[in-house]
């Protein structure tokens, strides 16, 4: 069966304003070709579709009533694009950026869980580098929602030997992307973490500028990132003049991003205690000046018991 007929024969279900559809859904191990013919329809709720994405990846789309899309690849449970009702994609991803699941896709909003930056497993951890699963969906009112769910397996416990269940929830309005991430020990001993979402937003590197840090103890990783030097951020506005990695401790729980492009972007988040602005300058000379990376993270180890949970959610949203 052609690709096309395939996409085509997946149904989008007329719902009510308030509906939910609680049915599983694997992500595939097998070529995408057969994971979208085989896949359980039945999932599809009004603003929620199966896509073919990148290299045939597949990807879930959500679609609110007031005309904003966003693009989920399962591969990573990555958010690849966000775009108000004007078309304006607020997200950004790279042009180097690999959809093969060679590599974790570069840009959108990828994981790093359950390790943030580099450490005892590989940078950034594993979950950016693994299918997630779609569990559940709803549309409550014209906005749709999804809910992705990553557990260990073979590939994780080859580096990381402990059970445990990520929840990951993406609404979308016609003005904002909402998420909750939700990591439960299913072990029967404790573990710890770390975790950021890695943002990439559309910027105009030179003209963009991050509000709401003044004050904010910092760790900046220039020109050493294996030495940071301590500091406190003095500045009301923070900008993006060359390279910039820095980490800003107990930050608000709400910054403003001027993307130089027109947009202010609001970001609000709750249980993400730090932030995290990042861009490579001339190191990728080929998009540095296209986005900046403005990051919700949690820089020191979460310990968790066994059944217990943590939850961190990120709000953003345009005027």
């Amino acid at each position: 069966m052609a690709m096309v007929s395939m996409l085509n024969s997946l149904p989008t279900l007329t719902t009510s304003n308030s509906s939910r559809v609680n049915r599983y859904w694997q992500a595939p191990k097998r070529s995408s070709a057969m994971a979208l013919a085989s896949a359980n329809t039945e999932i599809a709720t009004t603003g929620v579709k199966f896509a073919e994405g990148e290299e045939k990846l597949p990807k879930v789309v959500l679609t609110s009533a007031g005309g904003s899309e966003a693009d989920i690849y399962l591969f990573g449970g990555c958010i690849t694009s966000w775009k108000v009702p004007n078309g304006r994609d607020l997200l950004f991803v790279r042009p180097d950026a690999v959809f093969n699941k060679k590599k974790p896709i570069s840009g959108g909003v990828p994981h790093c869980f359950p390790q943030f930056g580099p450490g005892a497993i590989q940078q950034h951890g594993f979950a950016r580098n693994l299918d997630w699963s779609v569990i559940d969906s709803e549309n409550v009112q014209g906005d749709p929602a999804i809910t992705l769910e990553l557990k260990d397996g073979e590939y994780s416990r080859s580096m990381w030997d402990f059970s445990f269940q990520a929840l990951y929830k993406v609404t979308l309005q016609t003005k904002s992307l909402s998420t909750e991430l939700v990591i439960k020990n299913t072990d029967s001993k404790p573990f710890s973490f770390s975790t950021a979402l890695h943002t990439y937003f559309r910027a105009s590197a030179q003209g963009a500028l991050v509000k709401g840090l003044k004050g904010c103890k910092t760790l900046n990783k220039d020109p050493d990132p294996k030495n940071p030097l301590e500091g406190t951020e003095e500045r009301d506005g923070v900008t993006f003049p060359g390279f910039v990695d820095c980490v800003y401790l107990e930050a608000p729980n709400e910054l403003h991003l001027d993307n130089g492009l027109g947009d202010i972007i609001s970001i609000k988040n709750t249980n993400w205690t730090d932030a995290v602005l990042w861009n490579p300058y001339l190191t990728m000379e080929a998009c540095y000046k296209d986005f900046v990376c403005v990051e919700n993270a949690k820089i020191g180890n979460v310990q968790l018991e066994p059944g217990h949970t943590w939850t961190g959610t990120q709000h953003l949203s345009i005027n």
